[in-house]
């Protein structure tokens, strides 16, 4: 491992603030950020049709344990800083969860009914395990475990409206200095963007920096309110722990 790196592990579901976090991070001029190493592996394994899928199995590792052993290795660049945005139904049953102890696992959330909305904008069909909550939970609870301590937690509401405060308090709990290049950063797509942008990062490549919470929810379909119900008890198991300003 690269001596005094820090590596923040980011564990979201989808259509979260996820890809915003990794933008401000990416901004820094100490960081390193890693766009959702997992994702091809878990194509491979799963068969999912999600857009693309073909061309990500092709261009990226899909051997899990090769991606693990990287997350915790030398840093690129010898930054300081490695930033790694992972989303957590990517982690399947079969992967083993030990190299996770050379990360500083945080766990960013969101409200499923806003997530939902989100969802079903670019993907119609969508499961419980799609949104990666009973897996966000169980991996909140094993690193718990693993360490004696409460993981980071982040709402993504939190960080929205109030930028700073929580970006402040998030590098004060990774032992790392703030740095107001966090709080804007140019439009457009990145090199360390996955292919996957071309389909999931439209709203982000045009965004400078983090946008106001909407007022309103977008109105879930009746059809998927059992699955949103079903949903809230993970939100809410990790709510009561995300991060509060000093």
């Amino acid at each position: 491992m690269t001596q005094g790196a820090v590596r923040i592990a980011m564990w979201s579901g989808p259509r979260n603030i996820s890809t915003a976090m990794m933008r401000a991070f990416e901004n820094r001029a100490d960081a390193v950020v890693w766009d959702e190493p997992f994702y091809a592996h878990y194509l491979a394994a799963t068969g999912l049709d999600h857009a693309l899928a073909a061309e990500i199995i092709a261009a990226y590792e899909n051997d899990w344990q090769k991606v693990a052993d990287k997350a915790i290795g030398p840093v690129p660049d010898g930054a300081a800083v490695f930033y790694q945005k992972h989303m957590t139904h990517h982690l399947l049953p079969h992967m083993a969860m030990d190299w996770l102890d050379g990360l500083t696992n945080a766990f960013l959330i969101r409200d499923p009914a806003r997530v939902l909305a989100s969802y079903i904008e670019k993907r119609a069909e969508v499961t419980l395990e799609d949104l990666g909550l009973p897996q966000q939970q169980r991996l909140f609870e094993w690193a718990h475990q693993r360490t004696g301590e409460v993981p980071l937690v982040l709402e993504s509401d939190d960080v929205l409206a109030n930028p700073e405060a929580m970006l402040r308090a998030l590098c004060r709990r990774a032992g790392i200095a703030f740095d107001p290049a966090m709080l804007s950063w140019p439009a457009g797509r990145r090199d360390s963007d996955g292919l996957w942008a071309a389909h999931w990062y439209g709203a982000v490549e045009k965004s400078t920096g983090f946008m106001a919470p909407g007022e309103a929810t977008r109105p879930v379909p009746a059809h998927l309110q059992d699955l949103l119900a079903a949903a809230q008890p993970y939100y809410q198991a990790l709510r009561p722990h995300r991060l509060v300003p000093d």
